[in-house]
């Protein structure tokens, strides 16, 4: 596939898998899974563009997606994370970082600090799991983000439930303002990326 379709058709499943399956007529349910071959059918029907799509390319897709956006299991795909839907995500509490961030906006800083952290325009608070993770998403809506450390530890022992949904990414109801500060860490030194062989 062409950059341009992997890039068209990684849009086209965050969301139908994250907020409209009844656009494509399709069923998803309680924990947000979609039968692959209805969804590809369903794409290929609706969208003349995606007529060629097959299982291996919504598999490759979702094995190089470098989030981990994406699930593949017994034949069903789902999005990971994201949802503007009611799902029960049945994810995973074990293994989180004992502290995770959040960006935020210098303006909306102290509400948070003074409020906590609740979900806005999604049904979860998306956490990341390391500060440049944090930074990247931060820099998608906001220019110069802000970053809030999230004492995960303290957190998850007092009773607040955090599941891992994607390689950064982790998701929870709220987080109430005692487990919240203000990083004061600096953008991480990333190593070079690798060339690929061509």
């Amino acid at each position: 596939m062409k950059d341009e379709e992997i890039d068209s058709l990684g849009r086209t499943m965050a969301g139908v898998l994250r907020h409209f399956p009844d656009r494509y007529g399709l069923e998803m349910d309680a924990n947000g899974w979609i039968d692959l071959h209805d969804f590809i059918t369903a794409l290929s029907i609706r969208n003349k563009r995606f007529r060629f799509l097959k299982p291996n390319h919504i598999l490759g897709l979702i094995q190089t997606d470098p989030k981990g956006r994406y699930e593949f299991r017994d034949g069903r795909i789902r999005a990971t994370y994201g949802h503007s839907l009611d799902v029960d995500l049945d994810l995973p509490t074990e293994n989180i970082p004992d502290v995770l961030f959040y960006p935020t906006s210098e303006e909306e800083l102290s509400v948070l600090l003074g409020a906590g952290l609740r979900p806005s325009d999604r049904k979860m608070v998306h956490l990341s799991g390391t500060f440049n993770a944090a930074l990247e998403a931060g820099r998608v809506r906001i220019q110069v983000p802000v970053i809030i450390e999230i004492d995960a530890k303290e957190a998850r022992t007092s009773g607040v439930v955090i599941k891992k949904a994607g390689k950064t990414v982790y998701l929870t109801t709220e987080v109430p303002p005692e487990y919240l500060k203000r990083s004061d860490r600096a953008e991480e030194e990333l190593p070079p990326e690798e060339p690929s062989p061509d």
